[in-house]
């Protein structure tokens, strides 16, 4: 059996649970992670919707409480996921207890420390442990190793479970933003930007928004690479020559895809609302406009793995580490998601398990081609 079904299979034993179980590595310690964490799992009615289980460290977590004057709140210590309390918040040890503190610091040790705690949640997503995995910031560069050379959680978390298909969509209650490039060098972009990857990413969000977020014939708006879109070629031909073909053969797939749109009339003029999603063609082109209007609030979420992965919109912080300054929002907003899409992940399954066929009526013969929703719903 493949990680693939195998995570499938125990999803759906899982589905059976009371409350969804929520793994959350620890990201770098020396950042603002263990702040967002712990204010949001303060709340009552976090343990109401799940059970969180924090990979990471108690006595990293007991050295952020203290900074943080939050020593009131308690982590139930297990030693393995089948050991969590449902009416608590739970922690389990990772890293070495040697670990040191360095609040607002880049270290070694750190990267290290995030990458075990990553690992070991990672292991019992795999098995069926945890249903859903949020990932706390990490710094992209003292994370680097032997065993970590990815320029982010996206990649080595797609690199684990062997999935090539994927999109990094950033979610808020405004906008979807997908990217077709996403941690790549700006000078490599263009190469990047071919009519197979177009395609590829528009099918996985059509997916993610059928299947993950319920919407019906998803509406995706597509930007163009260069200013004002090429100007029919004068500013460039990505357009003319990848962009546009790209639509094209989307739509003839039945995916509702519209563009290209020049990116900073379409996030200027508002007329992002009109769609559920977009896809921007590299990373800032999608990013800047999202987190100008969303930061406190977006939610990065890996869409097309087997499995839920969530992230904050933000990084480590590590300017305000230990200041008590971290707004949770962003976090909180991962957890919300992870769970909502975990539930409608189950509804969506239950709704198409039984299909009805699709019949075509001609010359008095039935045939099973024509989908008679379709022609209701062009009465």
């Amino acid at each position: 059996m493949t990680d693939f079904q195998r995570i499938q299979h125990n999803q759906d034993i899982n589905m059976k649970r009371d409350k969804i179980v929520i793994g959350i590595s620890q990201g770098d310690i020396n950042g603002i992670g263990y702040e967002v964490i712990i204010k949001t799992l303060m709340e009552p009615r976090i343990l109401e919707m799940c059970t969180p289980i924090v990979y990471g460290s108690p006595k990293v977590a007991a050295y952020h409480k203290k900074a943080l004057n939050l020593e009131s709140f308690n982590f139930n210590h297990i030693r393995v996921a089948s050991e969590a309390d449902s009416r608590k918040a739970n922690i389990i040890n990772c890293i070495d207890d040697n670990i040191r503190v360095e609040l607002g610091k880049s270290s070694e040790m750190a990267g290290e420390a995030s990458y075990m705690a990553l690992e070991k949640a990672v292991e019992d997503l795999k098995n069926g442990e945890i249903d859903a995995l949020i990932t706390a910031p990490i710094n992209k560069d003292n994370i680097q190793s032997e065993k970590f050379n990815f320029p982010g959680h996206t990649e080595y978390l797609a690199d684990q479970f062997k999935s090539r298909d994927y999109v990094m969509l950033m979610v808020s209650e405004s906008m979807k933003v997908g990217v077709v490039v996403g941690h790549v060098p700006i000078a490599e972009v263009s190469s990047k930007i071919t009519k197979g990857a177009i395609v590829n990413k528009l099918r996985i969000i059509n997916q993610s928004l059928e299947k993950d977020f319920l919407i019906k014939r998803p509406r995706i708006a597509v930007l163009g690479l260069n200013p004002h879109a090429g100007d029919n070629g004068l500013l460039g031909r990505e357009e003319l020559d990848v962009i546009i073909p790209a639509i094209q053969r989307a739509k003839d797939e039945g995916i509702i895809a519209v563009g290209p749109y020049p990116a900073d009339g379409f996030f200027g003029s508002g007329d992002f609302v009109k769609f559920d999603a977009i896809l921007a063609m590299y990373h800032d082109q999608g990013l800047i406009p999202f987190k100008m209007a969303s930061f406190d609030r977006g939610v990065n979420y890996t869409a097309g793995l087997p499995f839920i992965r969530t992230s904050p919109a933000h990084g480590t912080a590590f300017n305000i580490a230990g200041e008590d300054k971290a707004t949770p929002d962003s976090f909180r907003e991962s957890l919300y998601l992870a769970i909502d899409i975990f539930k409608n992940r189950a509804l969506y399954k239950e709704m198409t398990k039984n299909p009805l066929k699709k019949y075509e009526i001609n010359q008095g013969q039935v045939d099973e081609s024509v989908d008679f929703e379709a022609i209701d719903e062009g009465i």
